[in-house]
């Protein structure tokens, strides 16, 4: 039978046991209909839809309605009639009626009430009803400040539970819901580049082939210092004219000299790029005095133009050195500064014979370091040694002694207070000098090398350029021809140049898949102001999405250090009429983080930088 009727002794979830509640209510009401006489419902039993009289869920014995025998409205005890589930509120259900058109709510009665109904049979239904609803307003009464059990769950959701709302959980939040933070800047690096080879996977074919007009407008925008501006999101990057216009603004660099036959740049172990060719000035004295003619005046003109404000900052690319002058409040400078790398003992001399004040500052941070390395020492050795005074004593002579030999010449009275001064050879201050020449030799041609000149003393160190017959080569495949001048803007003598940009479609394999990448290679002498402005056009125009490797100047990289004298804060100065674009202006305002490094490759992935040294 239980096959039949579809019942299972196994435990119900709430929500099945509610169907078959109202299945059951349903079966009661045609059971109990007034018009339905005993003939009928002898009918309705054997008919075929007699089914839904009997009630399929309870496995209990037969209850015969009005103690009869009678087949019509048979009815079966409810199993969850003993459970005692006073903790639980009335529920209420709807009782569908299929002899009435409409839909009609009536009150469920709870397992204790139906236990009343089938014992007091006797009773006239609205009595019985009114004992019913006064027993539930008691029990409701008793279950006011208390909770409810987890029996009440077994017969669904309680009407406090549909009404509060869930709250979701902290963990339910995806991370990618959590926005990473933007990096949309990268360290200035104020080292030359040779070589940028950008990639992205959007077409970088927009920066070829200019026109004509395209070309006329870049020019005449970066000689008046003029900046066009573009949307944010380029969607056709080759069909838009402020972008293409732009991109040509920021490959312009000035040259001086220009020799469209010798590459001028680098100048530094760059022999082999002038052998072959034609040098008439090697052996032409008169030529050498106007070429250095020439140089001077344009030199005089870069450094009236960088203490005007005017021009941010030069360069002076000689055979052995590279020399940076940037203008005050750039670097985090309060002055103008000049940083000059590789020296040699010999020029740093010449240049304090001729008066210029100047700093080496990576050799005063290793020297400060080893003094408080020195410091704490002592400290330790002092407290490791309190207890024999004489002891320390005796060695704070010792080091006092070997300070001032190392000063030049100290005083040997240790010496005699043993009475071996006689046996002893003294040190000569010849020896002391060779020592200390010795130790300045071991940086010459070093980074560590770099030269710091701050304040009027560059003005004195323009001089010496010109003046310094050692700027220019003797002998070799540069003799005669003096170094090489870069600037951002336009000088005296100068001559405008252009990086040249050439582009590559290439296919690189990614995985088992290969995958169409867009390559575009800038060559030439390109300066920190130049590569920023590069970089700021293709972030749009690639829709934030590429990568650059980055070839340096080997010399030029430790120019990313700073003076010592105290910053100066970023707004502080007024550097508008640089003629650069604001952004790379803010950028070059704040001071170097690289160090004695130089950035290697940028990347930008959704608008973010990263940046690798």
């Amino acid at each position: 039978m239980s096959e039949e009727m579809g019942y299972s002794p196994s435990f119900k979830r709430p929500s099945e046991i509610m169907r078959m509640r109202r299945k059951r209510a349903r079966s009661e009401a045609f059971s109990s209909s007034p018009s339905s006489d005993t003939s009928g419902t002898e009918q309705s039993v054997s008919s075929p839809s007699s089914s839904s009289c009997v009630r399929p869920f309870s496995p209990g014995p037969l209850y015969l309605n009005n103690h009869t025998s009678s087949g019509a409205g048979v009815k079966r005890r409810n199993p969850f009639a003993n459970i005692a589930n006073r903790h639980s509120p009335r529920k209420k259900c709807l009782d569908f009626n299929d002899d009435e058109a409409g839909e009609q709510t009536t009150e469920r009665p709870t397992t204790r009430e139906e236990g009343l109904i089938r014992k007091s049979d006797d009773l006239d239904f609205s009595q019985l009803m009114s004992k019913v609803e006064a027993m539930g307003r008691q029990e409701n009464d008793k279950q006011k400040g208390l909770s409810l059990s987890e029996d009440s769950s077994l017969f669904g959701e309680s009407e406090d539970d549909v009404k509060t709302p869930l709250l979701k959980s902290p963990r339910a939040i995806s991370p990618l819901s959590i926005a990473a933070p933007l990096c949309t800047e990268y360290p200035a690096d104020w080292s030359l580049k040779t070589r940028l080879l950008f990639t992205s996977s959007l077409s970088l074919s927009w920066s070829e082939q200019p026109k004509a007009q395209e070309e006329a407008s870049g020019l005449s925008q970066h000689c008046r210092a003029h900046f066009s501006t573009w949307p944010h999101n380029v969607q056709d990057p080759k069909s838009c004219t402020e972008l293409r216009c732009a991109f040509q603004q920021s490959l312009i660099y000035w040259q001086h000299p220009s020799l469209s036959w010798v590459p001028l740049f680098p100048r530094i172990n760059a022999e082999r790029r002038f052998t072959g060719k034609s040098a008439p000035w090697a052996h032409d004295a008169e030529l050498q005095r106007g070429l250095m003619s020439d140089w001077s005046a344009s030199l005089s003109s870069l450094y009236s133009l960088l203490k005007a404000k005017l021009c941010p900052y030069f360069y002076v690319c000689s055979y052995q050195f590279t020399v940076l002058f940037r203008a005050a409040g750039l670097g985090g400078s309060v002055s103008i500064n000049a940083l000059v790398a590789p020296t040699t003992r010999g020029l740093r001399e010449a240049m304090k014979a001729e008066g210029i004040e100047f700093t080496l500052p990576l050799v005063e941070e290793r020297t400060r370091s080893r003094e408080q390395q020195n410091v704490s020492n002592e400290e330790r050795q002092q407290k490791d040694s309190c207890e024999h005074k004489e002891d320390t004593c005796s060695s704070d002579g010792l080091d006092d002694d070997d300070d001032d030999d190392e000063d030049g010449g100290g005083s040997l009275s240790w010496l005699k207070e043993m009475g071996v001064q006689d046996k002893i050879k003294k040190p000569d201050s010849i020896g002391i000098q060779l020592r200390k020449e010795d130790r300045a030799l071991r940086v010459d041609r070093k980074p560590e090398s770099v030269v710091c000149v701050e304040g009027a003393h560059t003005f004195t160190l323009v001089n010496f350029l010109i003046n310094c017959k050692s700027v220019v080569a003797a002998a070799g495949s540069q003799a005669g021809l003096p170094p090489t001048l870069l600037a951002p803007v336009a000088f005296r003598g100068a001559a405008m140049h252009s990086l040249k940009a050439r582009c590559v479609n290439v296919k690189s394999q990614v995985g088992t898949a290969y995958q169409n990448i867009s390559s575009m290679e800038i060559t030439g002498p390109i300066l920190p102001s130049s590569l920023h402005a590069i970089t700021t056009l293709l972030r749009p125009a690639q829709k934030g999405n590429f990568s650059a490797t980055l070839y340096t100047h080997a010399p030029t990289a430790i120019l990313n250090i700073h003076g010592t004298k105290q910053q100066c804060t970023s707004g502080s100065e007024d550097l508008s009429a640089f003629g650069l674009h604001p952004a790379s202006i803010k950028q070059l305002q704040q001071p170097s983080s690289l160090g004695k490094m130089a950035l290697t490759q940028i990347s930008m992935n959704n608008y973010s930088y990263a940046w690798k040294k």
